[in-house]
């Protein structure tokens, strides 16, 4: 993990545009947003989903890259006054607050932007599995995904889902993106059989729901400083939450029932799915 992250970090400073080039301003705060914080989650199952497939390191740097950008496009915009007017982003000020609102809403379009410009220049082995990733990518992001899951959440502030509508927000907020993760890392190798490429989806679907359920138990417990964001802000905002729907033990139930349904996902790869393996008993095992 340490090594992907590393590699991870060197990758994003030298694909992000640097300050030296106008304009300096937005590029500083792009460059803010995505560097020296976060776990790199969606790189690491990007890699990790490459171990399967032989995925050419070139190829597998730029997807692991363009997912992390089109990430971290997302709590910049996510952390605004208009969405969750949050101050604090992975144990510093958020873009906004760092720079200002005007800058953090263009540093965010523009990290959108750059990411499908860092993929569109891969190197795939096929040319169609280039056009399947960039779609792949792109809807992630857009309202079929991550955009469309923030967009439940924040019509549903103050209102009670039932589990369904709440697993559907979380499938399309944080899962998508998780799910793009590991769909981007296989087209960067051999080409999979329909069955195996099923099971992969399943196992990124319950990793996607996973993570959220684990988020939700971790705003309850953890605090401000162990988290590097904000604790608490959900409940006192009156959004609908797995805790708040399932209670504590029933939403850390939950996430031990999707983190089996993933192991179960990959025991047919065997010792090939060993990372993937190890990532999933990490995401539900995090404190932070």
């Amino acid at each position: 993990m340490r090594d992907v992250q590393s590699r991870m970090e060197n990758t994003l400073e030298h694909f992000l545009p640097p300050v030296s080039h106008a304009p300096a301003r937005l590029h500083e705060a792009m460059r803010y947003a995505v560097l020296d914080g976060g776990k790199r989650v969606r790189p690491l199952l990007a890699y990790a989903a490459g171990e399967l497939v032989g995925a050419d390191e070139a190829c597998l740097a730029r997807a692991a890259a363009a997912v992390e950008m089109i990430h971290a496009y997302s709590l910049v915009h996510d952390d605004m006054p208009a969405m969750d007017n949050d101050v604090l982003r992975r144990g510093k000020p958020t873009v906004h607050v760092q720079f200002d609102e005007a800058t953090a809403l263009l540093a965010g379009d523009a990290l959108q932007a750059h990411a499908v410009d860092v993929l569109a220049h891969a190197s795939f082995a096929r040319a169609e599995d280039q056009v399947a990733a960039l779609a792949v990518l792109a809807r992630a992001s857009g309202s079929l995904g991550m955009c469309g899951g923030q967009g439940i959440d924040l019509y549903s502030v103050g209102q009670t889902l039932m589990l369904p509508e709440l697993e559907l927000m979380h499938i399309l907020k944080t899962g998508a993106l998780i799910r793009a993760s590991v769909v981007l890392g296989t087209y960067c190798g051999q080409p999979l059989a329909h069955e195996d490429r099923q099971r992969l989806d399943h196992f990124a679907k319950c990793m996607g729901l996973a993570f959220q359920v684990v988020d939700d138990v971790l705003d309850e417990e953890a605090d401000t400083a162990t988290l590097g964001k904000t604790a608490g802000k959900d409940a006192a905002n009156h959004k609908p939450t797995y805790v708040s729907l399932l209670g504590l033990n029933g939403a850390k139930d939950k996430a031990a029932e999707l983190l089996a349904q993933a192991h179960a996902a990959l025991e047919p790869f065997g010792e090939r799915a060993a990372r993937l393996h190890a990532l999933a008993d990490f995401i539900v095992d995090r404190r932070s």
